[in-house]
């Protein structure tokens, strides 16, 4: 994976804590994001997590209170991005 795509340490970090069982904000991003990340060749452990972005939210909520909505927001937006710059890359 490339160095140079946006979100690639939180991807990396949350493809770990997968791995490991680490139900983690980056896992749970990953999780909700794994069909996504699997078509663009990634190798996503099957987290077998119900419902991810609802947990993701519920741990924000416990971390973050009231900001729970803007993080889980900008959380979205960076794994988009991520995935974007993912897609550009392998089609080159």
């Amino acid at each position: 994976m490339s160095d140079e795509l946006p979100g690639r340490d939180l991807v990396e970090e949350g493809i770990r804590d997968l791995r490991g069982g680490h139900e983690s904000v980056p896992a749970l991003l990953v999780a909700m994001a794994a069909p996504r990340l699997r078509a663009i060749g990634l190798d996503v452990p099957d987290a077998g997590v119900e419902l991810p972005s609802h947990r993701l939210y519920a741990l924000l909520a416990a971390s973050e209170g009231d900001g729970a909505h803007s993080r889980y927001n900008a959380l979205v937006r960076r794994m988009i991005s991520f995935a974007r710059a993912a897609e550009s890359a392998a089609a080159r």
